[in-house]
């Protein structure tokens, strides 16, 4: 069936219904009724668009429409399998394997205690008892009592505001007299900063990383009896980000420097950009109007970054913009992207390994499932296996040439048969080209070379999934937040999203880094370099130690 986008014509429902009524004598009773019924619901579905408001997740829930949630190959076809199968398998099955119970998943029991790390620990004594006492209970006089390895360990835990405050209230008295005022001293804990660097710390990561709009931590806070106006956050915010810019584009800088290159985009929304847009449109002009947030993650051997850019450019530019700063004796670095070609750099298009992703070929067949089960699942079942070969790789630990040495023994010859059966499905006219399974072998042969440079170059990534995971950020500020009002707004969010993505792809606590980045400033703007997420705890370190003969002295 076509997929052109049909011509608009404007009938009336009772025109067109009466239309359908005129055709009846010539159709059986279920076909009238088909078309009908298929009639009314165009109807429908045209008064249902003209509404304000309407939303496809509405049409979808009003018609019926079951979205699946997985891409898992059981789930996409679920009954085709079961079909295939003899209908009395599962009464062949043993007796043992037929009352096997099925294995618990990992992770969806109770938390133990040792998963609060990050818990305030307090160490409860005995209040009459010391390791060496007589025991009490004993009769023997020499039986004493020795600590236990593994103490009772309790964990209660309370609510509190993310934000909170601290009122000094500095006595003050005055002589009668002479009218002189004497204060209390200050304690030192106070500071002279009203907000610390821990605010700017949470605030970046509850608006940037967790996609809480600013609005909705001033209702939050307020319910604590604490004033913080969006106004006051977002001031916090742009101060904190010049200083994190510095270790912002560092880490750019190191990114340039590595082997493979993961890039995408999606589109966002900025006030000050759509207000251009209708300035271009009006006068004519062909100048880009689209807004995108692009991600590009850089990986080596122990390392992962992140780098966040909001603006007119498409991620293969932004990837341009990253390898300017690539040193030019080093080897060609690997580039995984999805099949669009703006996500290229073309100017460095014929310095890099490319490699394309495995996901996207793969989720054309997962859209087509439905019309073609058969030929779908020859297609999953297959890049499962690879999939799975993968997985070991991982599991094993394996080492870029192991990994690849593995895949070459397990792996190719089913991706060799894979391509050998979709040629032959063509060839033979099994499957028609112009269709939408025709359309997703296509696709897959025609960058095939790109999907399989896991079976040649070490290391090689399957897919861009990892790129995709951090677009998530982006996606769930723009799903709370809706949009930028300016550009350096979006340039604020982009330098927060890459230092809180790249410390947690580094398994480092964000907030703690952030707010060690706002305490040293001065360190940050002489050696930036010594402040990524796996190497700033040294830095805190000597800088602590360069401060301590100052503290002393003024003692």
């Amino acid at each position: 069936m076509s997929r052109r986008k049909p011509g608009r014509m404007e009938l009336d429902p009772a025109e067109l219904l009466a239309i359908v009524d005129r055709v009846q004598p010539l159709l059986e009773a279920e076909e009238y009724q088909k078309l009908r019924a298929s009639v009314e619901t165009l109807v429908w579905l045209e008064a249902e668009l003209e509404k304000q408001g309407t939303t496809v997740a509405r049409l979808r829930k009003d018609l019926s429409i079951n979205m699946k949630k997985t891409e898992k190959t059981k789930e996409v076809l679920k009954g085709v399998q079961d079909a295939e199968s003899p209908p009395d398998e599962a009464e062949e099955k043993s007796g043992d394997e037929a009352g096997q119970k099925k294995k618990k998943r990992k992770g969806h029991g109770r938390n133990g205690a040792d998963t609060y790390e990050g818990a305030k620990r307090i160490q409860v004594p005995h209040e009459s008892l010391q390791p060496g006492d007589l025991c009490p209970e004993c009769e023997i006089a020499s039986a004493r009592v020795y600590l236990l390895t593994n103490p009772l360990k309790l964990v209660r835990v309370k609510g509190q505001s993310p934000i909170q405050a601290t009122r000094y209230e500095v006595e003050g008295l005055r002589c009668n007299l002479c009218g002189k005022v004497f204060r209390a001293k200050v304690p030192e804990e106070v500071g002279e900063k009203k907000y610390d660097e821990t605010t700017a710390s949470m605030i970046g990561l509850l608006k940037y990383g967790s996609g809480l709009p600013f609005n909705r931590l001033e209702r939050l806070v307020r319910n604590f009896k604490i004033p913080f106006p969006t106004s006051t956050q977002w001031d916090i915010a742009k101060k904190a980000g010049i200083i994190l810019a510095m270790v912002y584009e560092e880490i750019i800088r190191q990114a340039a420097q590595w082997d493979i290159f993961y890039n995408d985009d999606t589109s966002v929304k900025i006030l000050q950009l759509l207000k251009e847009n209708q300035q271009i449109e009006q006068a004519g002009s062909k100048e880009r109007t689209g807004i995108f947030t692009s991600a590009v993650v850089a990986t080596c051997d122990d390392h992962k970054i992140a780098v966040f850019f909001t603006g007119r450019q498409h991620a293969g530019e932004n990837l341009g913009d990253v390898l300017r700063h690539r040193a030019k004796e080093l080897e060609k670095p690997m580039h995984m992207c999805d099949g669009l070609s703006r996500n290229v750099p073309k100017e460095f298009e014929d310095l890099l390994m490319k490699a394309n992703c495995m996901s996207h070929g793969r989720r054309k067949f997962v859209e087509v499932a439905a019309s073609f089960p058969q030929e779908c699942l020859h297609v999953l079942e297959s890049l499962c296996l690879v999939y799975r070969n993968d997985a070991t790789a991982r599991k094993e630990k394996m080492s870029p040439e192991e990994r690849l040495r593995c895949h070459q023994d397990h792996s190719a010859q089913v991706m060799t048969d894979l391509k050998s059966w979709m040629n032959e499905q063509l060839e033979e006219r099994k499957v028609e080209p112009n269709s939408t399974l025709g359309g997703a072998f296509s696709y897959m042969l025609k960058r095939w070379d790109k999907l399989t440079l896991f079976l040649r170059k070490p290391g090689a990534p399957l897919d861009n999934n990892i790129c995709e995971r951090a677009l998530k950020k982006a996606v769930l500020h723009r799903k709370n937040a809706l949009f930028y009002k300016t550009e350096k707004g979006a340039r604020v969010a982009d330098i927060f999203m890459s230092l809180i993505y790249t410390a947690e792809l580094e398994g480092t606590d964000p907030f703690d880094y952030l707010t060690e980045l706002l305490k040293h400033p001065e360190e940050l703007r002489r050696s930036p370099q010594h402040w990524m997420p796996w190497n700033y705890p040294t830095a805190v370190a000597a800088a602590e130690a360069a401060a301590q003969p100052e503290i002393e002295l003024a003692a």
